[in-house]
């Protein structure tokens, strides 16, 4: 463990347990088009349930972007608890089946054949810390802290620096649902805005209504 690491763990030992505020996650607004701009940010967009983990001393709750509290993954939520080295944080991300290539299999997710995992791509608060009002590079660099390695159960979602054409090209060969698109300078409010950018030959889009009925 390097020293700079083994300071941020003993402040935060030495820090109370606070009360954790409530979240409005962004939601990302569709766009027809992918694009490169040196400004901006861009992800794999993973097809699951969008969810909010809030984590104390005591244990993890998984919020809906709906703020619906989720009540099938207990698993997940004591696993988060236990791998992640922190004493309170609010983490955003997405619940996740990841098939045997390793993609987001909504299908799996809704009929729980495979293992669910988090796949995390920001974070709000951490040990003490609201960090809503830092630019996303900032909290990126934060969420390195609270997730410092992928798992099978918890990771960080892939980042691309520019180069959202590619990005996009690249999920439409892997048959992804999409990518988003976040500016780096932006904070985590109501006047931020992310940008979604969808598969139109994406696969898992035919039947979805099935099952959610069977669901």
């Amino acid at each position: 463990m390097s020293p700079r690491i083994h300071r941020v763990l003993r402040r935060r030992a030495r820090r109370p347990a606070v009360e954790l505020p409530h979240v409005d996650p962004i939601a990302p607004v569709r766009r027809p088009d992918a694009f490169d701009d040196p400004a901006w940010l861009f992800e794999p967009k993973y097809d699951g349930f969008r969810g909010l983990a809030y984590l104390t001393r005591d244990g993890c709750t998984l919020r809906s972007r709906r703020d619906s509290e989720f009540d099938r993954f207990d698993e997940l939520r004591m696993i988060l608890r236990e791998q992640l080295d922190v004493r309170d944080a609010i983490l955003d991300g997405e619940v996740v089946a990841l098939d045997r290539n390793g993609r987001p299999s909504f299908r799996e997710l809704m009929r729980r054949t495979s293992t669910v995992a988090y796949a995390v791509f920001d974070v709000l608060w951490l040990d003490g810390q609201d960090l809503r009002g830092l630019p996303l590079e900032r909290r990126k660099q934060f969420l390195d802290l609270a997730v410092p390695a992928n798992t099978a159960h918890v990771m960080k979602v892939l980042t691309i620096d520019r180069d959202g054409v590619a990005l996009f090209k690249a999920t439409e060969k892997l048959d992804l649902e999409g990518i988003v698109a976040k500016r780096k300078a932006d904070t985590y409010d109501r006047a931020t805005t992310w940008y979604k950018v969808l598969n139109p030959s994406y696969s898992q889009t035919t039947g979805r209504a099935e099952l959610f009925r069977r669901g």
